[in-house]
């Protein structure tokens, strides 16, 4: 299995020291690189993108809002996971709909920290309870409280891909469950995607939020 090379950007130095201490010691972590702002970061790494890139909020320069504002359009392929020491959903809400892949906040225990590193570069997002709960606050304020009745998009078939993916199952994973090929339910996860015009797997837990597939 490949090693996953992380970068980590915040402007507190201290900070990112202990992390890349921390982050060396996980098995499957291969390079870890810093930077002390979004701009720094992104000039160092245009001839090398990271697979993950863990990234702070608030930093000179260039924030962690701008920073994915670039990073999204121009190197689709990296996993973002924000940190952040405020649940500020309001900056939340908008880099999840961006196509972020998680947050995480800075007083997470290492054993999380390693879980999301390796959930984002295998399926892709990383559900927590700070995710949820941010998904949860916006549909609420949006749809006052009432699900929406409508008839769904995708096929029975389809929904129960997208539930065995919001259960942070690999696509080996719920091929052994649904009896499938691994390529077919590729397939199908990409097919989804499609006919739900959404570009990141982050915005299946929405969707399943938004339609009663989960609570």
């Amino acid at each position: 299995m490949a090693k996953i090379n992380v970068s980590i950007v915040d402007d507190h130095t201290l900070f990112r020291k202990a992390m890349i201490n921390l982050i060396k010691v996980f098995p499957r972590v291969g390079e870890v690189t810093e930077a002390g702002n979004g701009r720094d970061f992104i000039e160092q790494s245009k001839k090398k993108w990271p697979d993950v890139v863990l990234l702070d909020l608030e930093m000179p320069r260039m924030n962690g809002v701008e920073t994915v504002e670039y990073l999204i359009p121009n190197a689709p392929d990296i996993k973002i996971i924000i940190l952040t020491q405020h649940d500020s959903e309001r900056y939340m809400l908008h880099m999840l709909e961006m196509g972020v892949h998680s947050f995480l906040l800075k007083n997470t225990n290492p054993d999380e920290l390693e879980r999301a590193i390796y959930a984002v570069v295998d399926k892709d997002f990383y559900q927590n309870d700070l995710l949820a709960s941010v998904i949860r606050k916006s549909l609420k304020s949006k749809i006052r409280g009432e699900r929406p009745q409508f008839e769904m998009p995708l096929s029975e078939r389809e929904r129960e891909v997208v539930l065995l993916i919001c259960e942070e199952l690999t696509h080996q994973e719920i091929g052994k469950r649904l009896s499938l090929s691994e390529f077919t339910v590729r397939n199908h996860h990409r097919n989804i995607l499609l006919k739900l015009g959404l570009k990141k797997t982050i915005g299946l837990v929405r969707y399943a939020y938004e339609h009663g597939l989960i609570e």
